[in-house]
């Protein structure tokens, strides 16, 4: 068996054990899987294994930093074109969708506009507004989520509770940025019930804000969930989970790092 097969083949097992605990986790809270959207977190992953992921249909792919998500999207872009010119195919293969979850500096902004899908971790209205000049500037308007602190953790990114209609109301204000859902990041050591404390206040959040009309017709998505609680957040309404360790665990060049800045080990 070659590396490539072994790689492809722990990524299916690992793709298909995920599903079904996500689709188990849909039953109970009587939901459709096909409403859940898996971002593949791969900031510990060969840049080899992305690809072998992406031929799998595997094509949400998150990063927790800015500069490693502009050069391995870069590498990754390059090689899909050269693959399709090798090949003759007209039609290029499909393409990845980056998401940018971990902290983002506004330094950093240039590096990621150009590639992201999605940035989960807006956290502050300056940040917002530099993401709306740069997006403008390239011809872009970029979907965005805010992160919410809904712990009220110190040590977490992310607005406080209170704070997040006033700031979700400013978005209408930049051409650049949509404002797409809200995100969240739970402590790596709660209780059960505090666990589904944190995501339930988001969904709370989120529908609050929906029924008030403050976002738009594009604020649907709710990003909270990694390897360790994915299903807690699934229950409690999670449209998008952050999932990395469970996804390539065992694979060459992943790590067993405690998960960090919004995304997942």
């Amino acid at each position: 068996m070659t590396k490539t097969t072994a790689v492809k083949r722990r990524l299916i097992e690992n793709q298909k054990r995920i599903q079904e605990r996500i689709e188990k986790a849909c039953a109970r809270a009587h939901r459709d899987p096909s409403e859940v959207r898996l971002v593949a977190v791969a900031k510990y992953v060969e840049l080899d294994v992305i690809r072998q992921a992406l031929d799998l249909g595997i094509l949400d792919i998150g990063e927790s930093r800015a500069q490693q998500l502009n050069q391995r999207a870069g590498m990754v872009h390059e090689f899909i074109e050269r693959k399709s010119v090798l090949s003759g195919r007209r039609e290029m293969a499909a393409r990845p969708r980056w998401h940018m979850v971990g902290h983002l500096q506004r330094n950093k902004i240039k590096l990621v506009v150009p590639w992201v899908e999605l940035i989960h971790s807006v956290d502050n209205l300056r940040l917002a507004e530099e993401l709306h000049d740069q997006a403008t500037k390239v011809g872009r308007v970029v979907d965005v989520l805010l992160q919410v602190n809904t712990s009220g953790e110190k040590s977490k990114f992310g607005v406080a509770v209170g704070a997040v209609p006033h700031l979700a109301e400013h978005f209408s204000e930049w051409s650049g940025v949509r404002l797409c859902g809200l995100m969240t990041m739970a402590p790596a050591e709660v209780s059960p019930v505090e666990l589904r404390l944190y995501f339930e206040r988001l969904r709370d959040i989120f529908e609050d804000l929906r029924g008030e009309r403050v976002a738009g017709s594009h604020f649907k998505e709710l990003s909270m969930g990694m390897s360790s609680d994915f299903e807690t957040a699934v229950e409690s309404g999670a449209t998008i989970v952050r999932i990395g360790s469970l996804l390539f665990e065992g694979l060459t060049g992943a790590a067993a790092t405690p998960a960090a800045a919004g995304g997942d080990v």
